[in-house]
């Protein structure tokens, strides 16, 4: 059974001879994982974390090193801690995917399966209405891939019994106090009763909707435009639209106030388009979260009672990643980026922060100093955003505002075999 060589292989994210860092658990989907990698030629390194959370941890440790040597793969053993505060399953996956950007020479590999996709879109449609519920797992996401997504954790174990390679189960996974678990076991197996390929079946649909969203992105990113870019939009121009562009309109303007993700459901925006509509319609709307919807002089404004705080600062190593507040940054060298810096100007690591009062910068192709103020005038940086939106200092001085500018002391001449790419997204840990 070659299936998930051709899943793997037709994910374009396992590549013959380029650095591929998997994530070993010891679990099935990760042992296939490991043995496609190498199977396909890749330049293999396993990471396994152990948490020491139950008491196979131990025997899983042991799998992944018998397995690692068998194959000729070099392995890196981490232990962890995590206090019992607080969602643990994510404070792990935090762990695991911090460990995987400092060690990674290239990629990382996550082994999720179609199967893992189809828990994603269910639990995320119960707990979160809407299109983004749909999307699931993304196969690239930075560095981490997920080249399984197209094979089903059956197809994973079946080829593992077909070549004779051993694994371990995770006892947690059948633990129904947990959500995912009972998605898992009850949702999951009830619809295999309807469809044997359920999974196949949701995790194509995830995959066709990413497609669309593309599609959908740029028709509103375009119809913003249209209408000005905001902050403050014509409502009459607005209610225009057809409904349900108009209404993705509208959450990008919510978005752009936040400065991030900021769901909003139907009835918000249909209530936000007919603001200000008839006598003493209207005037304004609270959204939760200091977030207002305002009707005036004709306009739709979306606006934040207070401004956001900044995240607090962090280091960027040089090259490496960080996450800071809704970003996640990145610092490839010899990789194209949003920017490209002079490696050379620049030392191992690098500070990011928030804007503050007085920042000025030297910006490429304006010849001069200019207050970031400024800058955020000048480029029409809402105000919700402006305060969390990444600085990138060295030695005291502004390489590059995330969106709005870099300075021409630190940007890499054409060709430079020494630069850095600099890459800033917003994301949220899946």
């Amino acid at each position: 059974m070659e299936r998930p060589l051709a899943v793997a292989r037709e994910s374009g994210l396992v590549r013959e001879g380029e650095p591929l860092l998997v994530l070993l658990s010891g679990g099935g989907d990760s042992v296939c994982l490991l043995e496609v990698a190498v199977r396909l030629g890749a330049d293999v390194a396993a990471l396994h974390v152990n948490y020491g959370l139950r008491e196979g941890a131990a025997a899983d440790e042991r799998l992944c090193r018998e397995l690692c040597a068998k194959v000729d793969v070099p392995l890196s053993v981490e232990h962890v801690s995590l206090s019992d505060t607080g969602n643990l399953q994510q404070r792990a996956r935090e762990a695991r995917y911090g460990l995987a950007e400092e060690l990674a020479r290239g990629d990382y590999a996550a082994a999720h399966t179609a199967t893992d996709q189809a828990e994603t879109v269910l639990y995320r449609l119960a707990v979160s209405p809407g299109r983004r519920a749909l999307l699931g797992m993304e196969p690239r996401r930075g560095r981490l891939v997920r080249p399984l997504l197209e094979l089903t954790r059956e197809e994973a174990r079946q080829y593992l019994r077909v070549r004779g390679l051993p694994w371990r189960e995770d006892p947690t996974n059948a633990d129904r106090r947990f959500a995912r678990s009972r998605v898992r076991h009850d949702v999951l197996d009830a619809l295999r009763e309807l469809n044997p390929a359920a999974e196949l079946a949701i995790a194509e649909t995830a995959r066709q909707l990413r497609d669309e969203a593309d599609l959908l992105e740029r028709d509103t990113a375009e119809a913003l435009e249209a209408l000005g870019g905001g902050p403050a939009v014509s409502l009459e121009e607005l209610r225009a639209l057809p409904a349900a562009l108009a209404r993705l309109v509208v959450r990008g303007l919510a978005e752009g106030a936040v400065g991030g993700s900021r769901p909003l459901s139907r009835e918000q925006a249909d209530t936000l388009l007919g603001l200000g509509e008839g006598r003493g319609g209207t005037r304004s709307l609270d959204l939760g979260g200091g977030l207002r919807g305002v009707a005036e002089y004709g306009t739709l404004r979306l606006s934040r009672d207070r401004p956001a705080e900044p995240p607090a600062p962090v280091h960027l190593p040089l090259p490496g990643a960080a996450r800071f507040g809704d970003w996640e940054l990145e610092a490839r060298r010899g990789a194209p980026g949003d920017v490209s810096v002079a490696a050379r100007s620049l030392g191992s690591e690098a500070l990011v922060r928030g804007w503050r009062e007085g920042d000025r910068m030297r910006p490429l192709g304006l010849g001069g100093s200019k207050s970031l103020q400024d800058l955020f005038t000048d480029r029409k940086v809402p105000r919700a955003l402006r305060r969390t939106l990444p600085v990138v200092e060295s030695g005291g001085e502004i390489v590059w505002v995330a969106g709005v500018a870099l300075d021409e002391r630190f940007a890499a001449p054409d060709g430079d075999p020494g630069s850095l790419g600099l890459s800033a997204r917003r994301s949220t840990p899946t």
